[in-house]
């Protein structure tokens, strides 16, 4: 009973241990005794407010924080609070990576790209709850973001919690409605998710701290197959088509030249979580496909098909501009507002013959000031990887993904 309370409660001793360890005393001198008449000083945990407690956790070292996130309930909490990773951030303490999640014979595994090279780990046996016809169900249809230092794979009907500290999955609660080929990006803590629902427009977002889903907004177009991202507070709604509009459609009309009045693949819609306010982009200058996107360094960067040509584009949100939206094209919405500034930047080195189908899948993934893109195929060349970096502005060549990662979902966490 008294362990149980002491966990919860982050006694002096845990405190003391903390101190010792991160900040030692290389002199190990003697605290001068009180007066006998002196009352004894009461210092705990749980006696310092939290903005104390979150500036000496947010500067040990990273192999420190999936013990300490052990120590008990309220130092969890701390330790995946958004203000935790911003004071990490300040400091220069985040590391950047990316993951590759793919179900195995042997159950779900992960590889890591850090440092240049990627790196196989396996975390969850195909046992229990988790066979492998379950992990390749959910990621099949699945988008994945992350909060800190933990990954949620969401499916069409089920959402898990991979933690990267602990190595360990949980199911968490499933989206209120079901979709597929949905967007999907963390904004400030929480999960968002919009488009992929054949009879609603509904805009989700997930609470990890009460594993919850509410309503909160509704997108003013209806997207199948579009792709989510965040920046600065504001979840990016990005490409795919309209609800009824067929895949093929996308490709034949986006490759011909002028955007369809049935694809919304060239447009972007913009919702501020904070003020519950929707904003639209103009489209991709040139029109053709959104096929990827990501959120780097500040910007939303995407990758188009146009017919053969494919070709990388950033957009600044922070640059605005108004006036009418003349390329609405009856997409919904009408005429109205837009922000923002496309800038068409250096393509990425593909091979001359590659082409952008139905059956061509890219990914896009953000590293801080890098983003990270991945072909993924049922071709023998599939699983190259190329990395941008948004400050040269060049691309460089990575390592090539392991064959059993070259299908699978991608995703960049910060920790």
């Amino acid at each position: 009973m008294s362990s149980n309370r002491e966990r919860e409660t982050c006694n002096s001793r845990h405190f003391t241990w903390l101190m010792k360890s991160c900040f030692p005393n290389p002199n190990d001198t003697v605290e001068p005794s009180l007066h006998p008449n002196s009352p004894t000083p009461s210092t705990t945990i749980s006696s310092l407010p939290d903005d104390i407690v979150l500036d000496f956790l947010s500067r040990v070292p990273p192999s420190s924080l999936p013990s300490l996130s052990l120590v008990c309930r309220r130092w969890s909490l701390l330790l995946r609070s958004p203000h935790f990773s911003d004071l990490r951030r300040r400091r220069r303490l985040l590391r950047h990576t990316a993951f590759a999640l793919a179900a195995t014979e042997l159950g779900l595994s992960a590889a890591t790209l850090h440092d240049g090279a990627w790196t196989t780990s396996l975390f969850v046996p195909s046992f229990d709850a988790f066979s492998h016809d379950n992990f390749h169900s959910i990621l099949s249809h699945a988008r994945v973001a992350s909060i800190g230092s933990r990954i949620f794979i969401v499916g069409r009907n089920a959402t898990l919690q991979y933690d990267t500290w602990t190595a360990s999955v949980s199911k968490r609660s499933p989206m209120l409605f079901p979709r597929k080929k949905f967007a999907l990006a963390a904004v400030s803590g929480k999960l968002y998710v919009a488009g992929g629902g054949l009879r609603n427009a509904a805009v989700e977002e997930y609470d990890p701290r009460t594993d919850t889903w509410r309503v909160v907004s509704h997108a003013p177009r209806r997207r199948y197959g579009c792709v989510g991202a965040s920046v600065d507070g504001v979840f990016y709604v990005i490409g795919g088509l309209r609800i009824g509009a067929s895949e093929q459609d996308v490709f034949s009309r986006a490759g011909g030249g002028a955007e369809a009045h049935a694809v919304y693949a060239s447009s972007m819609d913009l919702f501020d979580v904070e003020t519950r306010a929707w904003q639209r982009s103009r489209t991709v200058p040139g029109g053709g496909c959104v096929v990827a996107a990501c959120a780097a360094a500040g910007r939303v960067y995407v990758l188009t098909s146009h017919a053969v040509e494919i070709s990388f584009w950033s957009f600044d949100s922070r640059k605005k501009c108004t006036g009418n939206n003349n390329n609405s094209n009856g997409n919904g919405g009408g005429r109205g507002n837009v922000c923002g500034e496309w800038c068409r930047i250096k393509s990425p080195p593909l091979a001359a013959q590659v082409r952008v189908d139905s059956r061509m899948r890219f990914s896009c993934v953000g590293m801080g000031d890098k983003v990270v893109l991945v072909q993924g195929t049922t071709t023998l060349n599939e699983g190259f990887v190329l990395v941008y970096d948004c400050v040269a502005g060049e691309w460089g060549k990575g390592v090539d993904l392991p064959e059993v990662y070259r299908r699978a979902a991608f995703v960049g966490v910060e920790c």
